[in-house]
């Protein structure tokens, strides 16, 4: 299958499992991570691991802001292709920062293997991602 279309049908099958309040599985790359299948699976991490002003909030808020302040810098080409490949490695960028802090200060091991699964694969689509650009000339 395409991989476009691999992409596509994967939020599809999120997208449905949502709506049908089922667990989803995130399959991306070589891997699938179960997610949680219940609000309390979800909330099994320690009381201690979620402080609001704790430096994990630090560490997300900085992971957020360099990804916003990324995204928004890049300049729209009107080449579909371009910007999205500009945009998204931004994007994943923040997902692997995200799931950094989360393998730093998270408790829940369901959690931190996810995290795990996002880092990898979020990087090799975004050493695709930059692969694509060179090969065509962009940034």
């Amino acid at each position: 299958m395409h991989r476009a279309n691999k992409v596509g049908s994967s939020l599809l099958s999120l997208a449905a499992a949502a709506a049908l309040g089922c667990a989803p599985v995130v399959a991306h790359a070589q891997h699938a991570v179960p997610m949680p299948s219940s609000s309390a699976e979800a909330q099994s991490a320690p009381a201690g691991s979620q402080g609001a002003t704790g430096d994990s909030t630090a560490g997300f808020k900085s992971a957020d802001e360099r990804m916003m302040k990324t995204m928004q810098a890049s300049t729209y080409t009107g080449n579909a292709d371009e910007d999205f490949v500009s945009h998204m490695i931004a994007h994943h960028q923040g997902a692997v920062d995200m799931a950094e802090v989360e393998l730093k200060y998270g408790k829940d091991p369901q959690l931190k293997r996810l995290a795990k699964g996002i880092i990898s694969s979020q990087k090799k689509e975004i050493a695709f991602m930059k692969q694509w650009q060179t090969k065509h000339g962009n940034r």
